[in-house]
């Protein structure tokens, strides 16, 4: 696939404007891709849309195929008569800065059991129609997600590993009894999805009208506790007991003493390979229906990942063991016709990782925050960029660009106003500049940075388990000012998309 040099905002759906205590796929987010496409934006980057789990991180999700159901547009089921005015009477006092999971999600789950109800009462022929089709084109993944999200329900919420051994084990007698007593909690999981993907496809095709492609994030690893472990255990490196015998996680680096124990199973990839990357073809296909654009996450754990025992309190333990390889994405790009892939090779990358990257000839990625801890032949300045990579300010992982230079040491500080020829006093946009006008294929930014907040924004801190990902603007946030200043950088630095670009000057030399 061929990139053409564009330009976008990294925004999380979950960080959208919206009375339901969390953004979502109703009014405010066909207003956000109007935003975008008014400033001359082409790309808009989000993080996985799977349905999370402990710690509300998109990135632990209980299904690497399903969406989130908090995502589902309250004011859209309004408008589809799957929900009354009287349904929103209760409506809980939300704070609009931030989302307070555990009430949204109560909330949330009224409103989609409210919307089952009224669909099974009243729902014409032609939308229960539409439900069946869902099923159908989904049934590689969808039955398995349900009956696993029924079970996890009934059993309190534990994870898979601690459910009664039949059902743990998948005995088939067990799966039947369990199907036939519970076909109603089974059929509302199916339900949910059948709302989430509606809306975002919707949401998708309007934004691909607007000239606008989608990013999507797809971690390499899947949740120990997910649909995908539980139903597939022979892809994953288990023992008898349906327990981890290695897991993933990163050594010791820079960042971290003691490496991060990230804890999510490990492939067996000798499996993958004579099942011909099945599943991961699968996997990279059903993403690519609800995205334009894939960010693959830890892409170095494809030549080699970080495996640490099952048990271990830390990452320090460990060995690299070598991944699939290249061959992995051949086999994806013979079965889907091309690679859409951005490669997230941040971090301890290694020439074996350069070189796959190359070979299959992906764009990396380049950090700008990353940029000034050495000298100038530090490969995060743009200046030392090569064309076929992705550019950011920082991402969801990272401060804030204000925060980062409100706490970073003073040499950092002191040759990125040099480097940048600024003052600092507006250093996020300064920043952007640059980004911007580097000959990087894509430039990205998050929102935030565009806002020029502070570390009060940030929506991340890895390694920490709770109190991320909850960062909301307020919808005046979006103003024309911020419109035209987008659209002008976009312009100045030849990022405007096609339609948007004024006439070209031809010079007569006299």
């Amino acid at each position: 696939m061929a990139f053409t040099r564009s330009a976008g905002i990294l925004l999380h759906p979950t960080s959208l404007p919206g009375p339901d205590g969390i953004g979502d796929l109703g009014p405010e987010a066909y207003r956000w891709v109007n935003f975008l496409a008014e400033s001359g934006c082409s790309l808009w980057q989000i993080l996985p849309l799977g349905p999370t789990g402990y710690g509300d991180s998109p990135y632990q999700c209980f299904s690497a195929f399903a969406g989130n159901p908090y995502l589902v547009s309250p004011a859209l089921l309004l408008e589809d008569g799957l929900l009354a005015s009287e349904d929103l009477a209760d409506r809980p006092e939300f704070p609009p800065e931030r989302v307070d999971f555990g009430p949204v999600i109560q909330w949330k789950i009224t409103l989609l059991d409210r919307a089952y109800r009224r669909f099974k009462r009243s729902s014409s022929q032609k939308r229960k129609a539409a439900f069946e089709e869902f099923q159908a084109a989904n049934a590689s993944w969808l039955p398995d997600f349900a009956l696993f999200m029924a079970i996890k329900e009934s059993q309190g919420g534990v994870s898979w590993d601690n459910w009664p051994e039949p059902l743990r084990r998948r005995e088939p007698e067990a799966l039947a009894a369990f199907s036939a007593d519970n076909a109603d909690s089974i059929q509302r999981h199916i339900f949910r999805q059948f709302l989430f993907f509606r809306q975002w496809d919707a949401l998708h095709r309007y934004t691909a009208g607007k000239k606008i492609q989608i990013i999507g994030d797809v971690p390499i690893f899947v949740a120990f506790d997910s649909a995908d472990a539980w139903s597939h255990p022979e892809l994953f490196y288990f023992d008898e007991h349906g327990k981890p015998t290695v897991v993933a996680g990163v050594p010791p680096d820079y960042f971290s003493a003691t490496g991060q124990l990230w804890g999510n199973p490990l492939y067996r990839w000798d499996y993958h390979r004579q099942t011909g990357y099945a599943w991961w073809v699968e996997r990279v296909k059903s993403a690519l229906s609800v995205v334009d654009i894939i960010r693959l996450d830890h892409f170095r754990g494809f030549a080699a990942y970080w495996e640490v025992k099952f048990g271990d309190p830390t990452a320090e333990k460990g060995r690299w063991v070598p991944g699939p390889g290249a061959d992995l994405f051949e086999v994806i790009r013979g079965a889907l016709g091309s690679l859409p892939i951005i490669a997230e090779d941040l971090g301890e990358i290694t020439p074996d990782v350069i070189a796959m990257r190359d070979q299959l000839g992906l764009p990396g990625m380049k950090i700008l925050q990353f940029a000034f801890a050495a000298d100038p032949e530090d490969l995060f300045l743009p200046h030392n960029y090569v064309r076929n990579c992705v550019a950011y300010t920082g991402t969801h992982d990272n401060d804030t660009t204000l925060g980062w230079y409100q706490s970073a040491p003073e040499n950092e500080r002191d040759l990125a106003r040099r480097y940048l020829a600024r003052s600092g006093e507006d250093i996020a946009w300064d920043m952007i500049r640059a980004v911007w006008s580097s000959v990087a294929v894509y430039a990205l930014a998050p929102l935030q940075d565009f806002l020029s907040l502070g570390n009060e924004a940030r929506m991340n801190y890895p390694g920490r388990a709770s109190g991320n990902w909850t960062w909301r603007f307020p919808a005046y946030a979006l103003d024309e000012m911020l419109k035209a200043r987008i659209k002008e950088t976009n312009f100045l630095y030849s990022r405007l998309p096609e339609h948007m670009k004024p006439p070209k000057i031809v010079k007569k030399w006299t």
